[in-house]
């Protein structure tokens, strides 16, 4: 290889390796804990319940132990999140900003939207 492709090889792999390492900082600035509201859009599911969840590094996780909570946030603030309780299961997806965030869930029989307040 000539010297011109392994430089621009190298500069290639050195951008890889600072993306890799800037996404847990800016994904990051969503760290902390989140109280999340879940509506049902149908009126013979359950609604109104209420949800903590806490994001470190981006990664989503459960602080309640009935509720166990997985995912990430996206740099941007795009959050997909699965919740587990027992056998049901709820996948959401949505967005977060500094302070708050919204999204549509849906699980086997049941549908609907959320909203989060940082706590």
């Amino acid at each position: 290889m000539n010297y011109f492709c392994k430089t621009t090889i190298a500069a290639r792999i050195l951008m890889l390796i600072g993306a890799s390492i800037a996404t847990p900082a800016a994904a990051a600035s969503f760290d902390g804990q989140w109280n999340v509201q879940i509506a049902s859009t149908r009126t013979a599911c359950p609604n109104g319940a209420s949800v903590s969840i806490g994001i470190t590094n981006g990664k989503v996780e459960s602080s309640n132990a009935m509720v166990s909570a997985s995912g990430h946030v996206a740099d941007a603030g795009g959050i997909s999140v699965t919740l587990t309780s027992g056998i049901k299961q709820a996948i959401g997806s949505g967005r977060l900003s500094a302070t708050s965030g919204s999204g549509t869930w849906h699980g086997a029989m049941c549908s609907g939207t959320w909203t989060a307040q940082r706590i």
